[in-house]
């Protein structure tokens, strides 16, 4: 039984926790609404600044997997205080930035902090918490962070219109020292005993340069042209220094990442099934964004408003994901909710009215944030707790990095259909029903694993 003091200090560290992940998710969903101003107030462009988003993506993707291994060797205490001290500092960087080439700069630092917080506090909280609660504490933790999704749109709106862009990263600065103090007081220190306190330096290189370089080759791609000399050479390279980045783990004593790792069906199938489903999250929320306000005429203040229904389901799917996960087999949970998350985004993507349209926005959060949430849970419940910051790092990476693909290639359909005269409108919703087509018969494989599964058990008694 957990002593009272025990209980507390624990509660102290999910509080530390949480703040630090609702920084990571207010800072990305409040800077859409604030680049024109920023272009504006730095004598820039708001398609040159447009790299506030993407540097940004561009080292959390690339950081990720390594920062979560070095949590796991190094101490995950002091990997996720340097994470949140990082992310802090840069924050404080970037509301004084005098330029858009510094603002940028500083937004690349703000990724890597952000990239060691959100892998090792997964891990901090595998490793103090029993396995019972664990996946409650971690469906919680991404909650309270799905509340910053609700609150990015409307802080980023409001603080631009009034005291200005700058104040959105004052803002956190703030609540990251409320997260690095409470962290440094309560957080014990763990890692993984069974390694040596050293990294694969090849592997880091490897896998930095490798998922790097593939985040901007998609990124980029809209603006270079998808058959450019540029996009190819940057996509084949990035192809190669992975598929480098294998070849040499798989050769080294101490691995960066143990692909062995892949060889868990459970883990792989988690991951591919979240992953394919938060592609259609990330995909959801551009495509409904271009609906609310070039389709429908919403403002983006208006707009943000709308959002709060799904934003606050995807807050509710987080500690869901927990009870569940402790509950239900992972399998099972995963399959169901690919499955309900497809039904939704078709049901948003023929509804026609204000009230259908929000209802079904609102349960494409819930569903979807749901499954994003159970996909961290659920991947920390099938591997040995020692490495989990690894599995962490693997799993957000092919989370993050793929719902940025998918976004990029959806806003490039979307001009496709555009061209022979079809509407905005009609080209999204063509979007989201194909999506929708290639979620459900991913959720079905997942619900048919299950079965062949338990069969296979049932045949082995």
């Amino acid at each position: 039984m957990t002593s009272p003091s025990g209980a507390a200090r624990s509660g102290w560290i999910l509080v530390a926790v949480s703040t630090a992940l609702f920084c990571v998710q207010l800072d990305y969903f409040a800077m859409n609404l604030a680049l024109p101003r920023m272009a504006v107030d730095l004598d820039s462009n708001a398609t040159d600044l447009q790299w506030v988003i993407s540097v940004y993506m561009l080292a959390l993707g690339a950081f990720m997997v390594p920062a979560g291994r070095v949590g796991d060797i190094f101490g995950r205490r002091r990997a996720l205080l340097a994470g949140i001290a990082l992310f802090g500092l840069a924050s404080a960087a970037c509301a004084v930035a005098p330029s858009a080439a510094s603002l940028i700069g500083f937004r690349a630092v703000q990724g890597v902090g952000a990239a060691l917080i959100f892998p090792v506090s997964v891990s901090v909280l595998t490793n103090v918490f029993p396995a019972a609660r664990a996946g409650r504490a971690i469906g919680v933790a991404y909650g309270i962070a799905g509340l910053g999704n609700a609150a990015g749109p409307l802080v980023g709106g409001l603080l631009t219109q009034t005291l200005g862009w700058r104040w959105i990263f004052g803002l956190l600065v703030p609540l990251a020292l409320v997260a690095f103090a409470i962290g440094a007081l309560t957080v014990p220190e763990s890692s993984d005993d069974s390694v040596p306190r050293r990294i694969d330096v090849t592997g880091l290189a490897l896998i930095t340069v490798g998922i790097g370089l593939f985040t901007l080759t998609f990124d980029r791609a809209p603006a270079w042209g998808w058959l450019s000399p540029v996009t190819v050479v940057a996509f084949v390279g990035a192809v190669a220094v992975l598929g480098f980045f294998v070849a040499v783990e798989n050769r080294v004593q101490w691995p960066l990442v143990d692909m062995s790792l892949f060889r868990n069906v459970r883990f792989s199938i988690l991951v591919l099934a979240g992953t394919v489903a938060n592609i259609a999250y990330a995909v959801t929320i551009y495509l409904s964004t271009l609906n609310l306000q070039q389709v429908r005429g919403l403002d983006p203040l208006t707009a943000g408003l709308v959002f709060l229904g799904p934003s606050i389901g995807a807050a509710l799917g987080g500690p869901l994901s927990g009870r569940l996960a402790a509950k239900r087999p992972p399998i099972l949970v995963m399959g169901a909710g690919c499955v309900a998350a497809a039904l939704s985004l078709a049901g948003l993507a023929i509804a026609g009215g204000w009230l259908s349209y929000v209802i079904a926005l609102t349960a494409c959060g819930f569903t979807m944030g749901l499954v994003y949430a159970f996909t961290t849970v659920a991947t920390q419940a099938v591997v040995r707790p020692e490495r989990a910051g690894e599995a962490a790092g693997v799993a957000l990476t092919s989370l993050v990095t793929l719902a940025g693909v998918g976004v990029a290639v959806s806003g490039t359909m979307l001009e496709v259909l555009r061209y022979p005269g079809m509407s905005t409108g009609t080209g999204i919703d063509v979007i989201l029903l194909t999506i929708a087509a290639v979620l459900l018969p991913s959720g079905v494989a997942v619900l048919s694993f299950r079965a062949t599964e338990q069969e296979e058990t049932l045949g082995r008694r």
